[in-house]
């Protein structure tokens, strides 16, 4: 079950907030819990026994690796016991498909395995338990002695399908008090009516429309109808990805919590390093915090930083998925952020601002292709017809066709990729004089938008799944 989905939305959530408002403060914990375990159950009942018995073992692994602090050699022991038995179920349940498809790819004999569904949400739950048990490791925090709001860090339903990746360090002091106020509570529903607006009415319908362009053969269209069938997918998984951040930063106020940021308008951005500070920013601050600083960060030589920044793109890539084009924007990431710190970063900078948006709006969309494509061959050829090699022309009728059907659709995601969006928002909310007023106005702006955005739904004009399965 995802957030954008009826059931949740009339059945779930409204269940799960009256329940959690009529608890007490001891028990909203257990409530919540409770739902996170319902809503995980929901899709996939079987795998509910394989969460708990990973959020057992992980507080108990947790216990022993603070109980041996005082012993260094013991205590690193404890961690990288617990490191590898966590990525041996993230490997099993998420790379081993990959592995076996390698392995018969290249072998005289096809070797039968059977593929198990991957258990939803479980890169981010992974990622949480690491920095979990490396930082009692480190000391940076204690052992959470209470199983259940542990088990509620790492399984919470808003952060479950999605992320954002939160630190237990900084979540700790929420986990254990936390406020619900009327005002936030309305504050949070805003945010999240944002979030499902920009899941179920621009990125679904984005996916409608660049997959009648990405799924055509090569050959058969223009140079920049593939330009526009990559800037479709470009705006369809930043509106997927940041609705169901916005989504889950709603929900998580709603219930008292606040989330941190996970996209801050990264396509407007003047060059990949930016980029890469913007774009689902816990996750980015996750590898930089746990890889490359133990690596040595910027404080090694020129030559180990630029394999660091390598290898920081090969790991990001491939935690998005398990498929090899996901190594493949990794490393072409990890290339170009070296390239820019080493290469040409400071001719960059001397550049004009346009230039220098437009230099990364080219290279990130570039890099997108990789994402969409169903193997490295069909990523080369379409970006091939990208700069013209294998295109049926620079434009064509086609290409008109695309642009006129769908104009009103491209202004939206370019308005809404960039603060501009929040700011019209903000101005019509803003246009009565009194408080009272503008309260009116944004319950009127907010319910039209929550209003539209059931309508898609329920005329299904998109899929309501994730593009990437996390």
């Amino acid at each position: 079950m995802l957030f954008s989905n009826i059931s949740f939305i009339f059945i779930f959530l409204p269940v799960t907030v009256l329940v959690y408002l009529l608890a007490s403060p001891k028990k909203k914990n257990t409530v919540l819990l409770t739902a996170s375990l319902v809503f995980y159950a929901w899709g996939e009942p079987i795998y509910v026994v394989l969460l708990l018995l990973s959020a057992m073992f992980n507080y108990f692994c947790g216990q022993d690796i603070e109980d041996r602090r005082d012993n260094p050699v013991r205590a690193k022991k404890s961690l990288a016991f617990a490191i590898v038995i966590n990525l041996l179920i993230l490997g099993f349940f998420k790379y081993y498909a990959l592995l076996m498809e390698s392995v018969n790819a290249v072998s005289p004999a096809e070797i039968p395995y059977r593929e198990f569904a991957l258990p939803a949400g479980i890169s981010f739950y992974m990622l949480r338990v690491l920095s979990y048990l490396i930082d009692i490791y480190r000391g940076e925090a204690g052992a959470q002695k209470r199983f259940v709001s542990f088990a509620l860090y790492l399984t919470m339903f808003p952060t479950l399908p999605a992320g954002p990746v939160e630190r237990y360090a900084e979540l700790n002091v929420q986990l254990e008090k936390r406020m619900v106020s009327p005002q936030r509570f309305g504050n949070g529903a805003m945010l999240f009516v944002c979030g499902l607006a920009k899941k179920v009415v621009l990125a679904d319908s984005l996916g409608i429309f660049q997959e009648q362009i990405t799924g055509m053969q090569i050959g058969t269209f223009s140079m920049l109808t593939a330009w526009i069938g990559c800037a479709a997918f470009a705006f369809r998984l930043y509106f997927e990805l940041s609705g169901f951040a916005d989504m889950a930063a709603g929900l998580g106020r709603m219930f008292g919590f606040e989330f941190r940021r996970n996209f801050n308008y990264p396509y407007i951005s003047r060059s990949v390093t930016e980029f890469w500070k913007r774009w689902n920013i816990s996750v980015a601050s996750w590898f930089h915090i746990y890889v490359y600083e133990p690596l040595g960060g910027d404080r090694t030589d020129s030559f180990r930083q630029m394999w660091n920044l390598l290898l920081l793109g090969i790991l990001t890539g491939f935690w998005y998925g398990a498929r090899w084009q996901f190594l493949w924007w990794g490393i072409y990431f990890g290339v170009l952020l070296s390239a820019e710190r080493f290469v040409w970063g400071k001719l960059l900078v001397r550049l004009p601002k346009a230039v220098q948006h437009i230099y990364a709006v080219i290279v990130i969309f570039i890099g997108w292709a990789w994402f969409f494509s169903p193997d490295l061959g069909l990523a080369l050829d379409y970006i091939g017809v990208m700069f013209g090699v294998g295109a049926s022309g620079i434009a064509d009728t086609q290409t008109l066709y695309f642009l006129i059907s769908h104009w009103l659709l491209l202004v939206f995601c370019i308005v809404g990729s960039s603060s501009r969006g929040t700011a019209v928002l903000h101005s019509i909310i803003e246009v009565p004089q009194s408080l009272q007023g503008k309260k009116i106005a944004a319950c009127v702006v907010y319910m039209i938008i929550f209003i539209v955005s059931l309508a898609f739904l329920v005329t299904g004009t998109g899929e309501s799944g994730l593009i990437i399965q996390f």
